[in-house]
């Protein structure tokens, strides 16, 4: 069971590196500098997140970019950090797979294609699609889609998905389509669609211009309504928050709430 075992200052070089506990993406230097400076001023403010694989033994789970830039400190400044505050978890290396990825996905520029080999693996590793989507905050249809379809996209989609140049909304309409070809055509239908120039994905609108659009809704037609589901509700809400929105999302919205957007 994933837990907080304990805090604590721990020589930084007890701290190892684990092969399938990453940092998702290639590190930003540009916030690895701004971290050394504001690490050397203000100090360590949020723990390095540690797994106790055995009796004193840690790998890195969280705060790959605060390593990275403690390390620089320490070069530069030998001496520095020989020790840091860490949060030691444990828990099975499921788990702790997991919570690799999840810490992760609170950044704001967290992709999909970063939760697709993480998604499989716990549902290969019998965890319920209810348990995967309650832990990572996510609906069990978008965990049955990963499950379902990511292990058919092929490398270009993936590189499209992670550059946002496919939206996984459009991914997984292309992958419908293959599935539904004559046997041995699913190929050459992906690529045919990949081909085709695609619309824009829609993005929700900043806070002060729903506000600013729903003010001026309310003077013009007072009395309009709206016929909405609560999914329609749950995926406003998501959009207004503005971060990691599902392009699912924001098109249920914008079929919902048509005044939240330019009619064009």
């Amino acid at each position: 069971m994933l837990a907080t075992k304990r805090y604590e200052y721990l020589p930084i070089d007890q701290i190892e590196f684990h092969h399938t506990l990453t940092n998702h993406r290639e590190l930003d230097r540009a916030k690895v500098a701004h971290l050394e400076k504001d690490i050397v001023v203000n100090g360590l403010f949020e723990p390095l997140v540690v797994w106790e694989r055995n009796n004193r033994e840690y790998y890195l789970v969280g705060g790959f970019h605060r390593m990275e830039a403690i390390q620089g400190i320490r070069r530069a400044n030998p001496g520095y950090f020989d020790r840091v505050d860490v949060r030691i978890v444990t828990g099975d290396p499921d788990e702790i797979k997991a919570l690799n990825l999840k810490l992760n996905s609170d950044r704001v520029d967290t992709r999909i294609t970063d939760y697709f080999q993480t998604v499989i693996y716990l549902n290969n590793a019998n965890w319920s699609k209810e348990r995967i989507a309650e832990f990572f905050d996510k609906s069990v249809s978008w965990i049955d889609d990963i499950i379902r379809y990511a292990p058919l996209t092929t490398e270009a989609m993936r590189e499209k998905l992670a550059g946002g140049e496919l939206s996984w909304a459009r991914a997984r309409d292309i992958l419908r389509k293959a599935l539904n070809a004559p046997p041995g055509n699913e190929k050459q239908i992906i690529e045919s669609e990949l081909s085709r120039p695609v619309q824009a994905v829609a993005k929700p609108l900043p806070f002060p211009t729903t506000i600013k659009r729903l003010s001026s809704s309310v003077k013009t037609d007072p009395k309009r309504t709206f016929k909405v589901s609560t999914q329609d509700i749950y995926a406003l809400v998501l959009t207004l928050r503005g971060k990691n929105v599902d392009p699912d999302a924001i098109e249920r919205v914008r079929k919902a709430f048509p005044i939240l957007w330019d009619e064009e």
